[in-house]
């Protein structure tokens, strides 16, 4: 017979805290899903210890060869066929085409729940309207059990985003209007946290202006155009090229940097300009570029497509905006709400006044002045953290 009396006096091991598990489902349809899942992924790697996080593309995972097809629409129908991709966009929002959306996610919902069940996870965060609904739809059914959590990654809301939008635990958005909008809809208030889109920590932090002027061979005395093209899609490529060409010709005390992507027609179109008016000194050409950030803390203005991801970190930059070639539908709604607080301005495809508008721009200091306060009040710095902070700690540490 064994004799435990000598454990008597032993102090109770307290259990180690419980690993959470963490899925964040993502699409690659454009570059604002997938960034502000890296951006909660890295927030919650960097400050969380106990939590366990797989990483997903919820339509590569469902079908690589539906995820290829659907990319390349994607791509082809915004770069070729604008307005042919806004009336699927404004169609999805409700009618048939909304209800073909919806039983094509149920369909899917299928293969993703086995994902689901095998990962276990605690928590959902989804960063695509694709995957919070199909796994609203998993939730509905009793196939799941776990909080969800959707972030939405626009600055308009769409139906797509609020498919069965009671078993969704938290919606995440990047500015007021979108929630009273939702609350019209009868969803529920304190479900929705206007937090803004997760954007990358590095766009808080204090950049040595001189050494970035520096590195790219820039004047730190002349005001700095950040000029992003259009990237893949080429949108209006004439327009960002009459940009950079009306800013070159008419203000010689402004340099730009152009940043042209993996657009190749607009970057060889890009350096020709420059060539043709000898303006190497002050205009600098970048197919791609990983210091986006630093580029945004020496620059007095961006000129931009309306996507939420640069619209964000533009916004957190406190940069006054000129749009141009926005996708028609989400994009274009973007645009329309940062024209509507006074951030921006939006040059049409037809203007063809442009230099005319860069003009009276530049040239305006208070015009610049009012829209980078509009830009500053609009922005939320540290949306990150306070989505990481509201799905992961305590109600209580959050509340103090």
């Amino acid at each position: 017979m064994f004799n435990y009396g000598h454990l008597r006096n032993v102090p109770i091991v307290q259990k180690e805290n419980i690993l959470k598990k963490i899925l964040i489902f993502y699409g690659t349809y454009g570059g604002g899903h997938i960034a502000a899942a890296k951006s909660i992924k890295n927030f919650i790697d960097s400050h969380y210890e106990d939590t366990d996080i797989e990483f997903v593309d919820c339509i590569e995972y469902i079908s690589k060869f539906v995820n290829k097809v659907s990319t390349k629409a994607y791509v082809e129908l915004t770069k070729n066929t604008p307005h042919l991709w806004k009336t699927l966009y404004t169609g999805s929002n409700k009618g048939s085409l909304s209800m073909i959306s919806n039983a094509s996610n149920r369909i899917m919902a299928l293969k993703l729940k086995n994902l689901i069940k095998e990962s276990r996870p605690d928590l959902i965060i989804s960063t695509h309207p694709f995957s919070s609904h199909m796994c609203a739809i998993l939730k509905k059914k009793k196939q799941i059990d776990c909080e969800l959590a959707t972030i939405m990654t626009d600055y308009h809301i769409h139906n797509q985003w609020l498919s069965l939008p009671q078993y969704v635990d938290y919606f995440f958005v990047a500015n007021d209007q979108m929630k009273q909008d939702m609350v019209n809809l009868k969803i529920p208030s304190d479900k929705i946290y206007v937090t803004g889109i997760p954007v990358s920590p590095r766009f808080n932090e204090n950049f040595n202006k001189s050494e970035i002027f520096d590195e790219f061979w820039l004047d730190k005395n002349k005001f700095t155009v950040l000029l992003f093209g259009g990237g893949e899609f080429g949108l209006g490529k004439n327009v960002a090229v009459k940009v950079l060409e009306s800013t070159i010709r008419m203000f010689k005390d402004i340099q730009v940097v152009a940043i042209s992507g993996k657009n190749k027609k607009m970057h060889t179109a890009f350096e020709e300009i420059v060539e043709k008016t000898n303006s190497e000194a002050r205009v600098k050409v970048l197919e791609f570029t990983d210091k986006v950030p630093e580029l945004m803390a020496i620059s007095g203005i961006v000129v931009t497509k309306a996507g939420g991801l640069t619209i964000t970190e533009s916004l957190v930059s406190n940069l006054p905006i000129v749009i141009i070639n926005p996708i028609p539908g989400q994009e274009e709604e973007n645009a329309q709400f940062l024209v509507d607080s006074g951030c921006a301005i939006w040059i049409k495809p037809k203007e063809k006044n442009i230099p005319g508008i860069f003009k009276n721009l530049y040239r305006n200091k208070e015009k610049l002045e009012h829209m980078k306060e509009c830009s500053k009040r609009l922005a939320k710095p540290d949306s990150t953290k306070e989505i990481c902070d509201i799905l992961l700690k305590p109600k209580e540490e959050i509340e103090d």
